[in-house]
């Protein structure tokens, strides 16, 4: 038996805006350097992957991407400098998260 956190970031409302799919898909936007090629990656549909983006760049009141447009090898997008940083932050965070509670439950359930 193990504890399992779920890092995500809401709103003020509540709502989800951040969490490990957006997280995910930057991550491979940043390997691949397209986010249609991030989202084939996930088996996710394109327009599905603009959705999380937007939701995120609301959120965080950011530009996460910036795209690139056609040309002889094509379009892509790379991440902003803002998208860096968030990655880093959110990584940062999800590991902190966890490893605070994993000591958490090892005081409450004990071994």
């Amino acid at each position: 038996m193990k504890p399992a956190v779920k890092v995500m970031i809401l709103e003020d409302n509540g709502q989800k805006f951040f969490g490990e799919g957006p997280y995910r898909l930057l991550k491979s936007v940043e390997e691949t350097g397209s986010l249609r090629q991030a989202a084939m990656n996930m088996e996710m549909a394109y327009t599905k992957a603009r959705k999380l983006l937007q939701n995120a760049e609301t959120g965080f009141g950011v530009k996460l991407l910036i795209p690139s447009i056609g040309g002889a090898h094509g379009g892509g997008s790379i991440l902003s400098p803002e998208g860096a940083a968030l990655l880093k932050k959110y990584e940062e965070y999800r590991r902190r998260s966890r490893e605070t509670n994993a000591k958490i439950y090892e005081e409450i359930f004990g071994e």
